[in-house]
């Protein structure tokens, strides 16, 4: 189908308009995310309806750890993503090429039975995740707004490296996103990911300004954005251009994909980095992929007291109610918490 957020140009190029590449693309080629497709002068999407995974999973998979805790997230994906990343988690599908004619993977859908699909597995909300959500923008924004319709909720969990436009486009609609703050300098952006660091801040600013609850992942690799001064410095900006209430995931990497030269994420580094947060004033900072530390607790803002006590995905104690500590009544900030 036509895809949304296009110019055309002379020599029938067009200008995809979606992503901050804003790519040029020739007639019959492609742009960097591989799925969007210039067709002679009219830019198409190769992956509406057309999804590569589907199923529900914990919310706290996501990780939105603020977000409906407990509750179960129908999550979908299609091939495809604009970013290029060495460490990529699902290269198998993000990165898949399309075959030999041009075609893409995936198993046809509409957003009519993704979301009789999420009512059937009584999930609160969908998540667009797996691969990059704005690559079939498209088709999350005609679900996004199906689902709203019905009473679901809707989760990003993205790169954030989508338009302003895209954004304006479907926040009606978007309820909470976690944003890979994958680094903070830019030259970790184009040596990792071949993108840049400005449009994802600018992205994750304009997201809180309309007021869609935002949490940050990163991950942290040894040797590449694991240096204190540089997670001071991400954490601050999480701090003072989103605010102190902004959780914070710092996840441990794996050796994966294009980079298998760097070894697994020391969990004294993470456990430093979840310090750093906290000594930046962040309410919330977790530690992922290291389970059984005690850093996937939500502790209170107000007294310290662990209100919500997770082992992985899973909740084991909840002390808290309404949205509230139990103990000493302070506000635990999210969507119903």
């Amino acid at each position: 189908m036509e895809a949304w957020l296009y110019e055309t140009m002379p020599d029938q190029k067009v200008r995809c308009l979606l992503c901050s590449h804003q790519c040029v693309i020739g007639n019959h080629k492609r742009g960097i995310c591989g799925v969007r497709e210039n067709c002679d002068g009219v830019l198409e999407t190769k992956v509406y309806g057309r999804l590569i995974a589907a199923g529900d999973d914990p919310i706290e998979k996501k990780p939105l750890f603020h977000v409906l805790p407990g509750s179960r997230s129908f999550s979908i994906a299609t091939v495809g993503c604009n970013f290029k990343c060495r460490f990529c988690q699902n290269a198998d599908i993000a990165q898949m090429p399309a075959d030999r004619d041009g075609m893409v993977a995936g198993d046809p859908g509409t957003p009519q039975q993704v979301v009789a699909a999420a009512k059937q597995r009584q999930c609160a909300t969908i998540a667009y995740t797996y691969t990059e959500p704005t690559v079939f923008f498209e088709f999350a924004c005609d679900t996004a707004e199906l689902a709203h319709a019905n009473g679901i909720k809707n989760v990003f969990v993205t790169n954030g490296f989508m338009s302003d436009a895209a954004l304006m486009r479907i926040h009606p609609f978007l309820d909470a996103a976690n944003v890979d703050l994958k680094a903070y300098t830019d030259d970790f952006y184009k040596k990792l990911c071949g993108a840049r660091l400005a449009p994802v801040k600018a992205t994750l600013r304009r997201m809180k300004e309309l007021g869609i609850w935002v949490e940050v992942t990163t991950l942290v690799i040894p040797g590449l954005n694991d240096d204190p001064d540089e997670l001071g410095q991400l954490a601050a900006f999480i701090a003072t251009a989103l605010g102190t209430e902004t959780p914070w995931h710092v996840s441990r990497f794996h050796p994966t994909y294009r980079l298998l030269d760097r070894k697994a994420t020391p969990v004294e580094t993470l456990l430093k980095a979840r310090d750093i947060g906290i000594a930046a004033g962040l309410k919330y900072v977790y530690t992922g992929n290291i389970p059984g530390q005690g850093g996937e607790d939500t502790l209170c803002p107000g007294c310290g007291q662990t209100v919500i006590a997770r082992r992985g995905f899973q909740i084991t104690s909840k002390l808290m109610e309404a949205g509230r500590c139990r103990n000493c009544g302070a506000t635990i900030d999210g969507i119903g918490m």
